[in-house]
């Protein structure tokens, strides 16, 4: 019996793989489907978390920490894509009471 309960609770790379292919989908459909700047910003970062736990899977099944590092330069972008992007929502806000993706064509720079 306790060799049945060892085998269903090994994570294998597919499972974690799996996981990211679900996150990445789900932030997909919010970004497309979604017109509300901050759901959209949150799938973005939906989808980099997935491709952040794909990183991390391939660097742990193969043995080198080059996924790892990549991780840092995801999140550095991860931080900086909020930045701006909360940026644009407050500057909509101000002009037009909403913070909605159809005002972005309104803007001029």
């Amino acid at each position: 019996m306790p060799a049945m309960t060892e085998a269903l609770l090994k994570v294998s790379l597919n499972h974690y793989l799996v996981l990211s292919a679900i996150l990445f989908t789900l932030g997909m459909l919010g970004v497309l489907l979604r017109k509300n700047v901050i759901v959209i910003l949150m799938s973005i970062e939906l989808m980099l978390n997935a491709v952040n736990i794909t990183f991390i899977a391939f660097s742990r099944y193969s043995g080198n920490i080059d996924g790892q590092v990549m991780v840092f330069f995801v999140m550095t972008i991860a931080a900086a894509e909020a930045a701006v992007g909360l940026a644009l929502a407050v500057l909509i806000f101000k002009r037009f009471k909403e913070v909605n993706i159809r005002y972005f064509e309104h803007l001029r720079g």
